[in-house]
């Protein structure tokens, strides 16, 4: 065992104890931060960050009790006065996923930046929750009973449904209508998991499967019972040859499955698992 890895064990332990109620809200910044943390494998103060966004929130209390409660005053903060924006020169960059880089470099992905937004608005009262837009990560935030659509990517403009149908056709192509399933709110848990699962499929995508089964074992630490992050776990660790983690990854996704799901991926799953158990004699 090397060194470090007792360490790590520490912060996966911590990232999991953020993330173990059963409620649907979670700390969103503490957890984000939880994950930097790990992604950086090296000893981190978190203090000036959790002062930095403690300062942002604080702006926005006194813009409100000044002029009153309303969306754009995120905006006013946040993306004017802090100066925070979608980095859409190097849009793919890991260090967008990063809390921390994140607040570092007051740029990053959709789903980071709006983690900061739905912070700043929590602490302000208002209800704030991620949606499931297609693609592109949107957050809504009620204050004294009505609902606003912000785009934390796009310097947190408020989106009205004109605008919002020109973005799903980008995404959707040009023939793509809004449906009531756009809006449905997505628990804090799925934000976090978002948030991990673009550093996965980055990693991925450069055939690092190593960092990538270290972002799947993340992602477990927020869910620890999501079917499809046990079974990738599974096929992730086989093909590092970790049978026995690949193992562990394949009969817990057998147990949580039952005999529901899919009966297809659930054979592939005990085929996987027979072969893997023979290797190990």
């Amino acid at each position: 065992m090397s060194g470090r890895e007792p360490d790590i064990q520490q912060r996966l332990d911590r990232l999991r104890a953020l993330c173990a109620a059963d409620g649907g809200r979670l700390d969103l910044l503490e957890a984000a931060l939880a994950l930097s943390v790990l992604h950086s494998h090296g000893a981190a103060d978190l203090s000036p960050f959790r002062q930095h966004v403690a300062s942002m929130t604080s702006a926005l209390a006194d813009l409100v009790r000044r002029r009153g409660a309303a969306p754009e005053q995120l905006a006013e903060v946040i993306a004017r006065s802090y100066a925070y924006r979608g980095d859409t020169d190097s849009y793919d960059d890991l260090q967008n996923a990063d809390l921390v880089r994140v607040i570092e470099r007051r740029k990053g992905l959709p789903v980071a930046l709006s983690i900061l937004y739905l912070h700043a608005a929590r602490a302000q009262g208002w209800d704030a929750e991620g949606l499931a837009f297609p693609a592109h990560f949107l957050i809504r935030v009620g204050i004294d009973g009505a609902r606003h659509v912000i785009d934390p990517f796009h310097d947190g403009v408020v989106r009205d449904a004109a605008d919002l149908r020109v973005l799903l056709r980008q995404v959707l192509g040009p023939d793509a209508e809004l449906h009531p399933q756009h809006f449905d709110p997505v628990s804090d848990r799925d934000v976090l998991l978002r948030l991990e699962n673009n550093v996965r499929l980055r990693l991925a995508k450069r055939e690092d499967w190593a960092g990538a089964a270290q972002s799947l074992e993340r992602m477990l630490a927020i869910a620890p019972d999501r079917p499809e992050l046990l079974f990738e776990a599974g096929q992730l660790n086989a093909r590092l040859d970790k049978r026995r983690a690949a193992i562990a990854a394949f009969q817990r996704f057998l147990d949580i499955e039952g005999n529901t799901g899919d009966s297809a991926l659930r054979r592939r799953a005990q085929a996987l698992l027979q072969e893997l158990r023979r290797g190990l004699n």
